[in-house]
C-alpha cells in the first residue's frame, strides 16, 4: 500500500508542477468506502491524512476506531438531511451539499454543538439524471440561501463527471466547474469562500489538477477494486 500511495502522491506533485501551480496546493482525499480501519492504519502510516467516506454509519465505526490519529474525515457520499446530526458531529468537511433542505439541517445541528461546519456544494455539471448535485442553473440560488446560515461555511464546489475511459473526456466538466467557481468568486457574496474544487478520481485526477482541482478523491488506485 505504501508503494501505491507514494506513486499517487508523486503523480499529484508532478501534475501540480506541470500546471504551474504551487507544490502542496492539491490534497489527496483517500476514498475509503468499504475499507477496514485496520487497512486505514496502513494508509495513515504511508502518509494519508484525509479519508473520504460515503456512508455515515460505516464511517462512524472507523472514526471511533481511529480516534486520536492525526487525520481528517471528509464526507463524499450522498447525504440525507436525516443524517445531518451525525455528519456534523463526525466530519471536518462535507463535499456533497446539494439542496437547501440539507443545508438547513446541517446548520441546525451545527448550531446545537457550537460548530461552524465546512461544506462544499456538489454540482451536477453533466446534467445526468442518475447523479446527485445541484444543476449549474440553480447553484447561485442555493449559495445565496446558504450565505445566511451562520453555522455553515461554504468553502467551494465538488463534481463528478460522467464515467469515461479517456481522462480527456472529463476535462470539459472540470473546466466548467472551475469557471463556475470563478464566476461565483466575482460576485463577492458575503460569508462565501470559493477556495476549494473537489474533483478528479483514480482515472482522471491529473486532468482535474490541470483544470484547478485543490482536492482529488482517489480510492481504487490506493485500495484496489471494491464491490
Amino acid at each position: 500500500m505504501k508503494d501505491r500511495i507514494d506513486r499517487i502522491i508523486s503523480r499529484i506533485d508532478k501534475a501540480v508542477i506541470g500546471s504551474g501551480r504551487k507544490p502542496g496546493s492539491v490534497r489527496l482525499v483517500a476514498a475509503s468506502k468499504a475499507i477496514s480501519a485496520q487497512q486505514l492504519r496502513l494508509a495513515i502510516d504511508a502518509g494519508v491524512e484525509i479519508f473520504g467516506e460515503n456512508y455515515v454509519q460505516e464511517a462512524i465505526q472507523k472514526i471511533e476506531a481511529l480516534k486520536g490519529m492525526p487525520i481528517h474525515w471528509h464526507f463524499i457520499g450522498h447525504l440525507q438531511s436525516k443524517k445531518a446530526k451525525y455528519a456534523v458531529r463526525h466530519f471536518d468537511l462535507i463535499h456533497t451539499v446539494d439542496t437547501i433542505k440539507v443545508a438547513f439541517a446541517l446548520n441546525q445541528e451545527a448550531k446545537k454543538i457550537n460548530k461552524i461546519q465546512d461544506i462544499l456544494i456538489q454540482v451536477n455539471v453533466s446534467g445526468e439524471s442518475t447523479k446527485s448535485g445541484v444543476s449549474i442553473d440553480c447553484v447561485l440560488s442555493l449559495i445565496k440561501g446558504i450565505s445566511s446560515l451562520e453555522n455553515l461555511c461554504l468553502r467551494g464546489l465538488m463534481t463528478m463527471p460522467p464515467y469515461a475511459d479517456d481522462p480527456e473526456q472529463s476535462r470539459p466538466y472540470f473546466k466548467a466547474l472551475a469557471e463556475l467557481k470563478a464566476s461565483i468568486d466575482r460576485q463577492s457574496i458575503p460569508h462565501i469562500f470559493m477556495n476549494e474544487l473537489s474533483m478528479g478520481m483514480t482515472d482522471d485526477f491529473e486532468t482535474a489538477i490541470a483544470e484547478g482541482a485543490t482536492m482529488v478523491r482517489v480510492g481504487t488506485a490506493i485500495f484496489g477494486e471494491r464491490g
